[in-house]
Protein backbone atom coordinates (compact mmCIF):
# COMPACT_ATOMS: atom_id res chain seq x y z
CA UNK A 1 0.00 0.00 0.00
CA UNK A 2 2.71 2.43 1.07
CA UNK A 3 4.46 1.59 -2.23
CA UNK A 4 1.23 2.08 -4.24
CA UNK A 5 1.09 5.66 -3.27
CA UNK A 6 4.53 6.83 -3.42
CA UNK A 7 4.43 5.49 -6.91
CA UNK A 8 1.13 8.01 -7.67
CA UNK A 9 2.84 11.09 -5.99
CA UNK A 10 4.08 13.29 -9.00
CA UNK A 11 7.59 13.44 -7.69
CA UNK A 12 8.53 9.59 -7.81
CA UNK A 13 11.65 8.92 -9.91
CA UNK A 14 9.85 6.56 -12.41
CA UNK A 15 8.56 7.85 -15.63
CA UNK A 16 4.58 8.35 -15.36
CA UNK A 17 3.86 6.07 -18.36
CA UNK A 18 6.34 3.10 -16.57
CA UNK A 19 4.26 4.27 -13.10
CA UNK A 20 0.92 3.71 -15.12
CA UNK A 21 2.50 0.07 -16.13
CA UNK A 22 2.82 -1.07 -13.14
CA UNK A 23 0.00 0.36 -11.42
CA UNK A 24 -2.06 -1.12 -13.94
CA UNK A 25 -3.81 2.81 -14.64
CA UNK A 26 -4.62 4.26 -17.76
CA UNK A 27 -2.20 7.51 -18.01
CA UNK A 28 -5.61 9.41 -18.56
CA UNK A 29 -6.06 8.52 -14.91
CA UNK A 30 -2.44 9.76 -13.69
CA UNK A 31 -2.83 13.21 -15.43
CA UNK A 32 -6.50 14.13 -14.60
CA UNK A 33 -6.99 16.69 -12.72
CA UNK A 34 -10.46 17.43 -10.70
CA UNK A 35 -12.54 20.43 -12.02
CA UNK A 36 -13.65 22.70 -9.04
CA UNK A 37 -16.08 23.92 -11.24
CA UNK A 38 -17.08 27.64 -11.69
CA UNK A 39 -18.34 30.53 -9.36
CA UNK A 40 -21.63 29.54 -10.07
CA UNK A 41 -21.63 25.93 -9.38
CA UNK A 42 -19.79 26.62 -6.05
CA UNK A 43 -22.40 29.17 -4.96
CA UNK A 44 -25.30 26.11 -5.57
CA UNK A 45 -23.28 23.74 -4.19
CA UNK A 46 -22.69 25.82 -1.29
CA UNK A 47 -26.43 26.42 -1.04
CA UNK A 48 -27.30 22.89 -1.90
CA UNK A 49 -25.50 21.69 1.24
CA UNK A 50 -27.16 23.93 3.15
CA UNK A 51 -30.30 23.26 2.26
CA UNK A 52 -29.74 19.42 2.65
CA UNK A 53 -28.66 19.86 6.40
CA UNK A 54 -31.93 21.43 7.44
CA UNK A 55 -34.07 19.32 4.81
CA UNK A 56 -31.81 15.59 4.30
CA UNK A 57 -35.40 13.96 3.24
CA UNK A 58 -35.37 16.19 0.11
CA UNK A 59 -33.89 14.81 -3.63
CA UNK A 60 -33.37 16.90 -6.70
CA UNK A 61 -36.93 17.16 -7.13
CA UNK A 62 -37.02 19.19 -4.18
CA UNK A 63 -34.03 20.60 -4.06
CA UNK A 64 -34.24 22.22 -7.60
CA UNK A 65 -37.96 23.67 -6.13
CA UNK A 66 -36.52 25.05 -2.44
CA UNK A 67 -33.28 26.15 -4.99
CA UNK A 68 -36.13 28.41 -6.86
CA UNK A 69 -37.66 29.54 -3.82
CA UNK A 70 -34.58 30.93 -2.91
CA UNK A 71 -33.78 33.02 -5.95
CA UNK A 72 -32.09 30.74 -7.93
CA UNK A 73 -33.94 28.58 -10.88
CA UNK A 74 -31.78 25.67 -12.18
CA UNK A 75 -33.00 22.73 -13.62
CA UNK A 76 -32.95 19.53 -12.47
CA UNK A 77 -30.42 17.89 -14.17
CA UNK A 78 -27.50 20.22 -13.24
CA UNK A 79 -29.13 19.38 -9.20
CA UNK A 80 -28.62 15.96 -10.15
CA UNK A 81 -25.40 16.50 -11.43
CA UNK A 82 -24.01 18.57 -8.49
CA UNK A 83 -25.18 16.47 -6.20
CA UNK A 84 -23.68 13.16 -7.76
CA UNK A 85 -19.96 15.72 -7.50
CA UNK A 86 -20.22 16.68 -3.45
CA UNK A 87 -21.75 12.78 -2.85
CA UNK A 88 -25.16 13.81 -1.65
CA UNK A 89 -28.36 11.69 -1.48
CA UNK A 90 -31.58 12.50 0.12
CA UNK A 91 -31.62 10.45 3.64
CA UNK A 92 -35.09 7.95 3.27
CA UNK A 93 -35.36 4.15 2.45
CA UNK A 94 -34.64 3.51 -0.61
CA UNK A 95 -32.46 1.02 -2.47
CA UNK A 96 -28.68 1.18 -3.05
CA UNK A 97 -28.15 5.05 -1.35
CA UNK A 98 -24.24 4.13 -1.28
CA UNK A 99 -22.86 2.28 -4.25
CA UNK A 100 -20.07 -0.12 -3.17
CA UNK A 101 -17.22 -0.51 -5.87
CA UNK A 102 -17.81 -3.11 -8.25
CA UNK A 103 -17.04 -6.78 -6.56
CA UNK A 104 -16.43 -5.36 -3.67
CA UNK A 105 -17.63 -7.45 -0.63
CA UNK A 106 -20.51 -6.20 1.58
CA UNK A 107 -20.98 -7.15 5.35
CA UNK A 108 -24.42 -7.48 7.66
CA UNK A 109 -25.44 -4.37 10.06
CA UNK A 110 -24.31 -5.52 13.27
CA UNK A 111 -25.81 -3.14 15.47
CA UNK A 112 -29.35 -3.87 15.59
CA UNK A 113 -30.25 -4.45 19.37
CA UNK A 114 -26.64 -4.30 20.10
CA UNK A 115 -26.54 -2.25 23.61
CA UNK A 116 -23.08 -0.08 22.86
CA UNK A 117 -22.01 0.54 26.75
CA UNK A 118 -18.55 1.90 26.49
CA UNK A 119 -16.05 3.22 24.76
CA UNK A 120 -14.23 1.71 22.20
CA UNK A 121 -17.15 -0.82 21.23
CA UNK A 122 -18.00 0.55 18.45
CA UNK A 123 -16.23 2.92 15.90
CA UNK A 124 -18.26 5.08 13.10
CA UNK A 125 -16.72 6.68 10.05
CA UNK A 126 -18.32 8.57 7.15
CA UNK A 127 -17.62 11.25 4.28
CA UNK A 128 -18.90 14.69 4.00
CA UNK A 129 -18.62 17.75 1.50
CA UNK A 130 -16.58 20.42 2.71
CA UNK A 131 -17.43 24.23 0.87
CA UNK A 132 -15.04 26.42 0.69
CA UNK A 133 -14.44 30.06 -0.36
CA UNK A 134 -13.13 28.80 -4.06
CA UNK A 135 -13.67 25.27 -4.47
CA UNK A 136 -14.59 22.35 -2.22
CA UNK A 137 -12.86 19.25 -0.50
CA UNK A 138 -13.71 15.87 0.94
CA UNK A 139 -13.65 15.47 4.95
CA UNK A 140 -13.86 11.95 6.75
CA UNK A 141 -14.14 11.25 10.30
CA UNK A 142 -13.39 7.99 12.20
CA UNK A 143 -15.68 8.50 15.65
CA UNK A 144 -15.68 6.41 18.67
CA UNK A 145 -19.90 5.81 18.85
CA UNK A 146 -20.42 5.62 22.67
CA UNK A 147 -18.69 9.01 23.58
CA UNK A 148 -19.27 11.04 20.16
CA UNK A 149 -15.00 11.38 19.93
CA UNK A 150 -13.53 12.20 17.08
CA UNK A 151 -10.31 9.92 16.89
CA UNK A 152 -9.17 10.99 13.52
CA UNK A 153 -10.04 12.61 10.11
CA UNK A 154 -8.70 13.67 7.34
CA UNK A 155 -9.55 15.56 4.23
CA UNK A 156 -9.15 15.63 0.02
CA UNK A 157 -9.80 16.77 -3.37
CA UNK A 158 -10.96 13.54 -4.25
CA UNK A 159 -13.46 10.63 -3.31
CA UNK A 160 -10.84 7.65 -3.36
CA UNK A 161 -10.14 5.61 -0.68
CA UNK A 162 -6.44 6.36 0.80
CA UNK A 163 -7.35 9.96 2.76
CA UNK A 164 -9.87 7.22 4.22
CA UNK A 165 -7.28 4.36 5.27
CA UNK A 166 -5.13 7.43 6.54
CA UNK A 167 -7.47 8.40 8.85
CA UNK A 168 -8.51 4.78 9.82
CA UNK A 169 -4.80 4.01 10.50
CA UNK A 170 -4.36 6.93 12.60
CA UNK A 171 -6.96 6.34 14.76
CA UNK A 172 -5.24 2.49 15.31
CA UNK A 173 -2.15 3.86 16.12
CA UNK A 174 -3.05 6.52 18.95
CA UNK A 175 -6.06 4.63 20.29
CA UNK A 176 -6.01 0.92 19.32
CA UNK A 177 -8.52 -1.33 18.06
CA UNK A 178 -12.36 -1.36 18.78
CA UNK A 179 -14.09 -4.44 18.80
CA UNK A 180 -16.45 -3.46 16.03
CA UNK A 181 -16.24 -0.66 13.10
CA UNK A 182 -19.43 0.46 11.56
CA UNK A 183 -19.86 2.21 7.80
CA UNK A 184 -22.24 2.99 4.84
CA UNK A 185 -22.11 0.91 1.78
CA UNK A 186 -19.85 3.70 0.14
CA UNK A 187 -16.47 2.41 -2.10
CA UNK A 188 -14.17 3.70 -0.24
CA UNK A 189 -15.22 1.26 2.73
CA UNK A 190 -15.79 -1.46 0.89
CA UNK A 191 -12.66 -1.41 -0.62
CA UNK A 192 -9.95 -3.89 -0.14
CA UNK A 193 -7.65 -1.18 1.00
CA UNK A 194 -9.85 0.11 4.10
CA UNK A 195 -11.17 -3.65 4.73
CA UNK A 196 -8.05 -5.13 5.02
CA UNK A 197 -6.47 -2.72 7.49
CA UNK A 198 -10.26 -3.63 9.92
CA UNK A 199 -9.67 -7.59 9.50
CA UNK A 200 -5.54 -7.09 10.29
CA UNK A 201 -6.72 -5.43 13.68
CA UNK A 202 -9.34 -8.47 13.83
CA UNK A 203 -12.35 -5.90 14.04
CA UNK A 204 -15.78 -6.77 12.97
CA UNK A 205 -16.81 -5.38 9.99
CA UNK A 206 -20.53 -3.90 10.29
CA UNK A 207 -21.86 -2.07 7.47
CA UNK A 208 -25.48 -0.04 7.11
CA UNK A 209 -28.39 -1.48 5.23
CA UNK A 210 -29.64 0.07 1.97
CA UNK A 211 -31.47 3.34 2.45
CA UNK A 212 -30.39 2.93 6.58
CA UNK A 213 -28.52 6.32 6.96
CA UNK A 214 -30.45 6.35 10.84
CA UNK A 215 -27.25 3.18 11.02
CA UNK A 216 -24.60 6.12 11.11
CA UNK A 217 -26.84 8.85 12.27
CA UNK A 218 -24.06 10.36 14.89
CA UNK A 219 -21.63 10.61 12.49
CA UNK A 220 -24.59 12.47 9.98
CA UNK A 221 -25.30 14.96 13.40
CA UNK A 222 -20.95 15.61 13.50
CA UNK A 223 -21.17 16.80 10.06
CA UNK A 224 -24.13 19.46 10.71
CA UNK A 225 -21.98 20.57 13.78
CA UNK A 226 -18.67 20.84 11.65
CA UNK A 227 -20.58 22.97 9.02
CA UNK A 228 -23.10 25.24 10.98
CA UNK A 229 -20.50 26.29 13.89
CA UNK A 230 -17.34 26.11 11.52
CA UNK A 231 -17.43 25.53 8.39
CA UNK A 232 -20.23 28.01 7.22
CA UNK A 233 -19.10 30.66 9.15
CA UNK A 234 -15.28 30.63 7.89
CA UNK A 235 -15.29 30.34 3.98
CA UNK A 236 -11.48 28.63 4.05
CA UNK A 237 -9.37 30.26 1.60
CA UNK A 238 -7.06 27.06 0.98
CA UNK A 239 -6.09 23.41 2.34
CA UNK A 240 -3.91 24.89 4.39
CA UNK A 241 -6.49 26.98 6.13
CA UNK A 242 -9.07 23.89 6.26
CA UNK A 243 -6.17 22.15 7.92
CA UNK A 244 -5.80 24.75 10.95
CA UNK A 245 -9.49 25.57 10.95
CA UNK A 246 -10.63 21.66 11.27
CA UNK A 247 -7.75 21.13 14.51
CA UNK A 248 -9.01 23.64 16.35
CA UNK A 249 -12.52 22.71 16.08
CA UNK A 250 -12.25 19.32 16.73
CA UNK A 251 -10.15 19.95 19.56
CA UNK A 252 -12.95 22.11 20.68
CA UNK A 253 -15.48 19.20 19.86
CA UNK A 254 -13.96 16.77 22.01
CA UNK A 255 -12.38 18.89 24.90
CA UNK A 256 -15.05 21.60 25.39
CA UNK A 257 -18.27 20.72 23.60
CA UNK A 258 -20.91 19.80 26.01
CA UNK A 259 -23.65 17.19 24.84
CA UNK A 260 -26.79 16.80 26.18
CA UNK A 261 -26.63 13.04 25.38
CA UNK A 262 -24.11 12.77 27.16
CA UNK A 263 -25.30 13.93 30.36
CA UNK A 264 -23.88 17.83 29.28
CA UNK A 265 -20.08 16.14 29.51
CA UNK A 266 -18.13 16.38 26.90
CA UNK A 267 -16.63 13.35 24.29
CA UNK A 268 -13.06 13.59 26.53
CA UNK A 269 -14.54 13.20 29.29
CA UNK A 270 -16.76 10.03 28.61
CA UNK A 271 -13.84 8.69 26.65
CA UNK A 272 -11.40 8.78 29.19
CA UNK A 273 -13.26 8.48 31.86
CA UNK A 274 -13.71 4.82 31.12
CA UNK A 275 -11.69 3.64 28.20
CA UNK A 276 -10.34 0.54 29.10
CA UNK A 277 -10.79 0.98 32.49
CA UNK A 278 -12.92 -2.18 34.37
CA UNK A 279 -16.05 -1.09 35.81
CA UNK A 280 -16.52 0.17 39.27
CA UNK A 281 -18.08 -2.85 41.79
Amino acid sequence: MTERRAMIQQTHELAVTRRCVLLDVPRSTAYYRPRTGDDADLALMRLIDEIHLQYPFYGSRRLRDELEVRGHPVNRKRVQRLMRLMGLSALYPKPRTSQPGKGHKIYPYLLRGLEIDRPDHVWATDICYIPMAKGFMYLVAIMDWYSRRVLSWRFSNTLDSDFCVEALEEALERHGAPEIFNTDQGSQFTSEAFTDVLKEHEIAISMDGKGRWVDNVFVERLWRSVKYEDVYLRAYETPTDLRAGLSEYFKFYNERRRHSSLARRTPNAVYFDTARLPLAA
